[in-house]
C-alpha cells in the first residue's frame, strides 16, 4: 500500500509512516518517533536520512523509502530511469524524454512510474559514484540510436541552437523498486532514492549504434561562475532606479555627481557617494557591491 501523504491537525502514533504533500527530489519519508497531533500547516521537511522535525506535538524522523523492502532476504528489483528534459530557449521545446534500460528479467516492455511512461531502449549511465579525490563525478550516458531516434532528435535540436547537441539538457537518474511502478498493488511514486540530477556538458560520439553524452552537475560547467555576483568594492552592480536599486526620488544627477534638472540627465555614478546624494548621507544605502572588500588582510 502506498504511504500516505502528510495531513495537519491530525493524531499520529509512534512508528506511522508519512510523506510530504508535493513530490520531494530526496525521496523520503518521515517515522513517527513522538506521538501527538500535527500542526495546522506542513513543517518544512529534512532532507537527510535520521534528520527530525518538531510538528505541532509530533516529532518526524526522516526514513530512506526503500530501505525497509531492501533489508529484505528477497527484495523487490531495483529499477533505473532516465529523463532527458530539453530547455526550450536552447533546444526549441521543453519535452520530456524518459527512457529505461528493461535489463530485469521481470520488466519487458515499457513502463510507468508516476504517471510518467517510460520507453525501453538500450541506455546505459555510467561513473555516478563519488569519490573522496575532491573532483565531481563527470558520468557518460550512451543511449541507442539503432533507429535513428537520437540523431534525428539532435538534428531538430541544431536547428535551434547550432551544434549545441543538447548540451545543457538536464538528465535526471532515479531509482526505484519494481513493486513502486504504476499498475502493482504497492504502486507509490514518491518511493524512490533520492533523485540525481544532471546536465549534458557535450556529445562525446555519435554513431549508428549509439550517442554519448558526458554529463556533469550544476556547478561543474563550464563558463559557469560561482558565485554569480563578483565581489567588487566600490561598483554597484544594482540597475539603476531598478526594484535592487529601490531609488524612485525627484533629485536628479548626472555620472559626476553634478545636480541636472530633468530624469533623462539622470544617471547613477555607480558609487557609494551617488548613493548618498539619493538617500542621503546618514541613511541605509541599498548599495550592490561590497565597499568593505579588500580593507582587511
Amino acid at each position: 500500500m502506498a504511504v500516505a501523504s502528510w495531513t495537519g491537525n491530525t493524531s499520529f502514533a509512534v512508528g506511522q509512516i508519512r510523506r510530504a504533500t508535493a513530490e520531494q527530489a530526496s525521496g523520503l519519508f518521515f517515522r513517527c518517533s513522538t506521538a501527538g497531533t500535527s500542526a495546522s500547516s506542513e513543517p518544512s521537511w529534512p532532507n537527510m536520512v535520521g534528520d527530525t522535525i518538531t510538528d505541532g506535538t509530533c516529532v518526524w524522523t526522516a526514513i530512506a523509502s526503500a530501505y525497509e523492502e531492501l533489508a529484505k532476504i528477497n527484495p523487490s528489483a531495483i529499477i533505473e530511469l532516465f529523463e532527458l528534459r530539453l530547455d526550450s530557449t536552447l533546444h526549441g521545446s521543453s519535452d520530456i524524454y524518459r527512457f529505461h534500460a528493461g535489463a530485469n528479467a521481470d520488466i519487458s516492455g515499457n513502463i510507468v512510474f508516476g504517471g510518467g511512461p517510460y520507453v525501453r531502449i538500450a541506455i546505459k549511465g555510467d561513473g555516478f559514484e563519488y569519490t573522496n579525490t575532491g573532483t565531481l563525478p563527470r558520468p557518460t550516458l550512451s543511449i541507442s540510436n539503432l533507429d535513428g531516434t537520437m540523431t534525428a532528435l539532435l538534428l531538430l535540436v541544431n536547428a535551434t541552437t547550432a551544434g549545441n547537441d543538447l548540451g545543457g539538457a538536464e538528465v535526471r537518474r532515479i531509482r526505484t523498486l519494481k513493486k513502486y511502478l504504476d499498475g502493482e498493488s504497492t504502486a507509490d511514486p514518491n518511493a524512490q532514492w533520492p533523485q540525481e540530477r544532471w546536465f549534458v556538458d557535450r556529445k562525446s560520439s555519435e554513431s549508428r549504434d549509439q550517442v554519448t553524452f558526458e554529463l556533469a552537475s550544476k556547478f561543474d560547467l563550464a563558463g559557469q561562475k560561482i558565485p554569480k555576483r563578483q565581489v567588487i568594492a566600490n561598483v554597484c552592480q544594482w540597475k539603476y532606479r531598478s526594484s535592487e536599486c529601490s531609488y524612485a526620488g525627484s533629485n536628479y544627477f548626472d555620472v559626476n555627481g553634478n545636480t541636472v534638472s530633468t530624469l533623462a540627465e539622470d544617471v547613477c555614478g555607480k558609487r557609494v557617494s551617488s548613493c548618498k546624494l539619493r538617500f542621503g548621507d546618514t541613511a541605509e544605502l541599498p548599495f550592490g557591491s561590497f565597499p568593505g572588500a579588500g580593507l582587511t588582510k
